[in-house]
């Protein structure tokens, strides 16, 4: 055999051993994640960072991210299996358990801890008073969701019966609130971030007061899956928590003009300025979570704003659809 021929045949033999090797363990397989996000919103700005800083990929995870519009469209599509993981509100998983279940959903990770909704009047208030809303037109949110819900909560700390102290519009799709104030509907609307600064710009009224701030911290949106998911891809679930957990420091780390660079790819018809404008918005409020973790305080104002709207048939403690165990595992802090 020639020297060359030896050669190549010595190159073959490697390559053979070193696809054997990465076959073999040397180098992990990406895990495929199917995750439904309720609604794209630059609330869930730390979930877009994670994206598009590979923290996800770093984990050895593939994430495929669709939009699900609807919190009941989003748990159909977890539970029938069209997705694995839900970003969602918590209540949902209280919906789910209170209707019985042998397979509840767990919510593993927090993501937002505040209501992400704002108090938008189409004048400004210099020195608004929560009593000058008496009398007036109230374009609310959908009954039983959590904006809805977190509002009603306020509303109530602030002396104010939503039933008898306002005309209550609640007849209009989530999606078609915003136009509809615009058309002229309501004296207020509840809004969220972006359209809050989108209506400022065309000087359409003003942020007067935030509903986040005034219902407390509560594990607003939350990833969960169900418990027989997670049961048998706990290894996967603890990945996808480390890198979230990366992204919320990132985001508690960065600028809101660096996040907006970061997370304007999945906004690709919103306003740079918008952006930066809306995650400040939240950032200033302490909306997103700096960890994943679900404490039993956050839990249980979730059951004081869920029970004061009449929506809770039982108080379900934290130990029944959450589990920490992959947040503190994650790290808690820096």
């Amino acid at each position: 055999m020639g020297r060359t021929t030896k050669r190549a045949a010595l190159l073959l033999a490697i390559g053979l051993a070193v696809s054997l090797f990465s076959g073999c363990g040397g180098k992990s397989e990406t895990v495929k994640v199917k995750v439904g996000e309720v609604t794209r919103s630059v609330f869930y700005a730390p979930e877009y960072v994670a994206l598009s800083q590979g923290f996800f990929k770093q984990e050895g995870l593939d994430v495929e991210l669709q939009t699900i519009p609807g919190g009941d469209k989003t748990m159909t599509a977890l539970l029938s299996g069209a997705i694995d993981v839900a970003l969602v509100g918590s209540e949902t998983s209280i919906y789910v358990y209170q209707q019985g279940t042998d397979d509840p959903v767990i919510n593993f990770a927090q993501l937002t801890q505040r209501d992400g909704t704002f108090l938008f009047a189409r004048k400004d208030h210099p020195n608004f008073d929560w009593s000058e809303l008496k009398g007036s037109s109230f374009l609310g949110q959908r009954k039983g969701g959590m904006p809805q819900m977190a509002g009603a909560f306020t509303l109530k700390k602030k002396g104010i019966d939503a039933a008898a102290d306002l005309k209550l519009i609640q007849n209009i799709d989530f999606a078609n609130i915003a136009s509809a104030f615009a058309s002229g509907t309501g004296d207020y609307v509840q809004l969220f971030e972006p359209q809050a600064s989108i209506f400022e710009r065309e000087g359409r009224g003003k942020v007067i007061a935030s509903f986040g701030v005034e219902s407390g911290y509560l594990p607003y949106t939350v990833f969960m899956a169900k418990s027989s998911y997670i049961g048998k891809n706990s290894d996967t679930v603890q990945k996808f928590t480390n890198a979230l957990q990366k992204a919320q420091l990132w985001v508690k780390r960065h600028s809101p003009e660096e996040i907006a660079g970061a997370i304007v790819p999945y906004f690709e018809n919103t306003d740079r300025e918008i952006v930066v404008s809306a995650i400040k918005r939240y950032k200033d409020q302490d909306t997103y979570a700096q960890n994943p973790v679900i404490d039993d305080k956050e839990w249980n104002n979730l059951l004081d704003v869920i029970e004061n709207a009449g929506e809770l048939k039982e108080r379900v403690p934290a130990s029944k659809i959450v589990d920490n165990t992959f947040a503190e595992k994650a790290g808690s802090g820096e």
